[in-house]
């Protein structure tokens, strides 16, 4: 009989390498039951001013509409996200008619962007919904893009708006965890605090225009019910569009007033909101991830 031939030692089959998690697209949606055109500010392309890389971090900051509809699943996502405060960019009466309802523990910060100014077009479209016909008329004697222009300028100019920025903007950078922050659809008072942070941290403004207008796909299909009664009541649908949603117009309206009256979006901080190049730098350290070395 042959000799038995040496056997190899059995080598252990190497474990399977989980793939990597996906990363999440820039402005990624954030799941909170109850709350519409929530999002992540994270993932946006970042070019520091000493000509340095980078992406906004994930789970730092996070925008929404208003959270008066959060459900117990919805507080617990939150919860979940590490949220620590909420700034509520609403009116006072926006707030007392529909309180946010958030988990034990995260704490509410208001900020009335729009106290100077009771009657912007933002806040009071609302009233108009039961009478199309009324609603019709106001569009057509103001034009909505000029109503909504107006109210942009508001709130870069208005004391109010300046203090509410400053709040929001602070909390941030004071670091204490991450914080999500709205108004009643998460798209104009919001839309302008998210366009303003992402400027500060260095994003181009053709994604900082990228990220206003994801609230057209976010938001407007949930508001499908309210195209639907308004056209039930004798309305057009479409003259809802251009409320309900947002134009590249109206941020444009606010960079040109916070262009014409602070320069720039560094001297909106500094001689707007009042925060100096102290706080912009620590906004921009808690808020960017550097890109790794070399590439």
């Amino acid at each position: 009989m042959p000799a038995d031939l040496p056997v190899s030692p059995a080598r252990p089959t190497p474990a399977p390498t989980a793939a990597p998690a996906p990363t999440p697209a820039p402005g990624a949606a954030v799941v909170l039951d109850g709350a519409a055109n929530a999002r992540d500010l994270g993932g946006w392309p970042v070019t520091t001013p000493q000509g340095g890389g980078g992406t906004v971090r994930y789970g730092v900051v996070l925008r929404s509409a208003g959270l008066d509809g959060l459900t117990a699943d919805g507080g617990a996502a939150l919860a979940a996200c590490g949220v620590r405060a909420v700034v509520d960019l609403r009116t006072a009466g926006e707030v007392r008619a529909r309180p946010d309802a958030l988990p034990p523990g995260v704490r509410h910060v208001a900020a009335d962007v729009l106290a100077d100014s009771p009657q912007a077009a933002a806040a009071n479209v609302a009233q108009f919904f039961d009478d199309p016909g009324a609603f019709a008329a106001m569009l057509a004697g103001t034009g909505v893009a000029t109503a909504f222009a107006e109210t942009y300028r508001d709130i870069v100019r208005l004391p109010s708006a300046r203090a509410s920025y400053a709040a929001l903007f602070g909390a941030l950078a004071a670091g204490e965890g991450p914080v999500l922050f709205h108004c009643t659809t998460g798209k104009d008072r919001t839309g302008w605090g998210a366009a303003a942070l992402l400027l500060l941290l260095g994003v181009s403004p053709e994604d900082v225009e990228a990220d206003y207008l994801l609230t057209n796909e976010r938001l407007l299909p949930a508001l499908q019910p309210m195209f639907d009664a308004f056209a039930a009541k004798g309305g057009d649908p479409d003259l809802l569009t251009p409320v309900l949603g947002v134009r590249v117009e109206y941020l444009r309206a606010a960079l040109d007033e916070m262009t014409t009256r602070f320069g720039d979006v560094e001297g909106y901080f500094t001689d707007g909101l009042g925060l100096g190049p102290g706080v912009q730098d620590a906004l921009r350290r808690r808020l960017v991830e550097p890109a790794p070395q070399g590439v």
